[in-house]
């Protein structure tokens, strides 16, 4: 990419990591924001020591030298309706993600996790699998500071460990892993893809490229995913929590198996993978997938599933007050995610959901409360349209709130002895929160604090 002239779009985690990496590389560097150049200043300063060429607000764009650019690198969240994105189509400049980038410029090995739900948790995993094996690896993708950045500073022999969303994905070509995961496809963020034929078509942008000399890790149970599987040259391991598979990996009698064309191999007892739910078991099965491609024994894969205690924001307990305990799901940002948390908690529940619009439909995520959901406290953009379908199916026990601090101390009020109060929003945390994670430690921090006025559990 030396001497390269690359547009950068968007001053997010994301295009910081891509500025950082062309400059290492000798790239000529322009990068655009749609913010004021004032509410970069700490961007900014992060970045002063990089010669690049700044632009900013709608009424720069006219200002950047698109016909003299080789491509541009845009950030994932960054819709390709905005004016920047339709601009540069117009003029028919290519427009690559992160991942794309840096799949450009590595000779690291990539494992590439994707799916609707359980990627953060199943990428932990294979990570802390790989890492117990004594190989050189680290997260990145979603989980991170940049996967370009990260990809330029790893080397041959290296592993890099990829939760890449949809939106990523959208923005690749020849992005071609030695190993993929798929843990599920289910409808997500149509606000950006629109339909669920794009979104989709996104996800298996995965594993389009892999050959017989990759492999894919696919969840049977999927039926978008084992419909499409034909289509996929790479190897194939498939994982089933529901039934007993011809090859790949399964349960058997209580015990987590992987079946090849030889061997029947033991790894654990399910009883004894400390994440609790199926949707863990999932996860568990297609990190377990994931390491014995790479070639790790299962002794190492049955320690780490033995002694993983999950992921922060995804069921994560965080305390138990008067004998009620508190969940913190904050990474459930779409209704499919939020059902496979009820479904892992224990009756009664008291239930914080709702943030922002992602065009998600709720019927049935409310179907899935299923008597284990006692009260319902609504906060955010989708707030009436979630207690609308609620009220649609006969649930009224409903609660709207402004904001966090009210959620928690009426889940405080309304929680009695047994109870467990979880928060698992179905929606996205952006117009509250810049993040699922700073929702989820605000949410921490409003349990802690109430939970300190009344009378804790011992």
């Amino acid at each position: 990419m030396k001497n390269k002239k690359i547009l950068v779009i968007g001053l997010g985690v994301s295009g910081i990591s891509c500025i950082k990496a062309l400059h290492k590389l000798g790239a000529v560097i322009y990068a655009y924001d749609e913010s004021p150049k004032e509410k970069l200043y700490e961007k900014l300063q992060e970045l002063s020591s990089i010669q690049a060429e700044y632009f900013f607000g709608s009424s720069d764009i006219d200002n950047i030298p698109m016909d003299e650019l080789d491509f541009a690198i845009k950030s994932p969240g960054i819709k390709y309706e905005v004016p920047i994105v339709v601009k540069l189509i117009e003029k028919s400049i290519k427009i690559i993600s992160d991942v794309e980038a840096a799949y450009m410029v590595t000779e690291a090995s990539f494992i590439s996790i994707t799916g609707t739900n359980g990627k953060t948790t199943t990428t932990t995993l294979i990570g802390e699998i790989i890492k117990e094996s004594g190989r050189n690896c680290k997260l990145t993708g979603n989980i991170g500071f940049g996967i370009f950045d990260d990809a330029m500073n790893s080397k041959k022999g290296d592993v890099l460990i990829a939760e890449v969303s949809s939106f990523q994905l959208a923005g690749t070509y020849d992005y071609k892993p030695q190993i993929s995961v798929m843990t599920n496809i289910t409808p997500d963020h149509m606000d950006y893809h629109h339909t669920m034929e794009n979104y989709v078509e996104a996800k298996f942008k995965n594993v389009i490229n892999q050959d017989e000399n990759d492999c894919a890790i696919l969840n049977y149970e999927d039926e978008i995913i084992r419909d499409y599987s034909p289509n996929i040259r790479a190897k194939k391991i498939f994982f089933s929590s529901e039934r007993v598979l011809d090859i790949g990996i399964f349960v058997l009698d209580g015990k987590m198996v992987y079946k090849n064309e030889k061997n029947t191999i033991f790894i654990i007892n399910t009883r004894d993978i400390f994440i609790p739910g199926k949707h863990n078991l999932e996860n568990a099965m297609a990190a377990a997938g994931a390491a014995i491609a790479l070639g790790t024994d299962v002794e190492t894969i049955a320690k780490v599933l033995k002694e993983f205690k999950g992921v922060e924001h995804r069921l994560e307990f965080c305390g138990e007050y008067n004998n009620v305990k508190f969940y913190n799901d904050s990474k459930g940002t779409n209704p499919d995610a939020s059902i496979k948390a009820v479904q892992g908690i224990e009756k009664p529940i008291v239930l914080i959901a709702g943030g922002y619009d992602k065009k998600s439909q709720y019927d049935e995520f409310i179907q899935s409360f299923d008597n284990k959901v006692k009260a319902l406290v609504l906060l955010g953009q989708t707030a009436d349209d979630i207690e609308k379908c609620a009220r649609s199916y006969g649930f009224t026990n409903i609660y709207k709130v402004q904001n966090m601090d009210e959620a928690v101390k009426k889940c405080f009020e309304l929680s009695e002895e047994g109870d467990n109060v979880v928060l698992s929003p179905a929606c996205a945390s952006w117009g509250m929160y810049p993040n699922y994670e700073v929702r989820g430690r605000d949410f921490k921090e409003r349990v802690k604090y109430y939970g300190g006025s009344s009378t804790q559990s011992r």
